[in-house]
């Protein structure tokens, strides 16, 4: 299998996994949702790494959406790492969690929430967050999103 057909594939998994009817698992209790419950985080980047794999311009695709690229990376957060507080305001993303358990603080959840090996996290304008892996094992995520200013480098 060719790289170009292992990222469009990975990239069509992660996509179907999103927007899939399914209940996903590591998601905010209904009684716990809410606007603006988390409070802003200024903990820096800890021991994780963030690796773009591919990215298409998406001014040259149909939907010539210009300023606007199409990612898949792969992220891996050692124990104790942090993935920094950050907002998807206008960088939606659908991340999947590849191994481990990893705690995320979203401002729209009153409850940290614990993803698992195999969940989903949809990613919309209304979450900011931060993640933190708490337990003794790395963590791996493959995150699908949409960037729109190549100087976020926000994770």
């Amino acid at each position: 299998m060719t790289m170009t057909r292992m990222i469009a594939t990975v990239g069509s998994i992660v996509f179907a996994l999103g927007f899939s009817s399914v209940a996903q698992a590591g998601e905010c209790p209904a009684d716990k949702r809410g606007e603006n419950l988390a409070k802003l985080v200024t903990t820096a980047a800890k021991d994780v790494t963030d690796t773009v794999i591919a990215s298409t311009n998406l001014a040259d695709e149909m939907i010539g959406a210009k300023d606007h690229q199409f990612r898949l990376r792969k992220l891996v957060i050692k124990p104790g790492g942090v993935v920094p507080w950050h907002s998807h305001g206008d960088r939606p993303a659908i991340i999947y969690i590849v191994e481990g358990e990893i705690t995320e603080y979203a401002s729209t959840c009153a409850v940290p929430i614990l993803h698992k090996a195999g969940d989903v996290a949809r990613e919309t304008h209304t979450t900011a967050h931060w993640w933190k892996n708490t337990g003794s094992k790395t963590v791996t995520l493959l995150s699908a999103d949409i960037l729109h200013d190549p100087q976020d480098h926000n994770m």
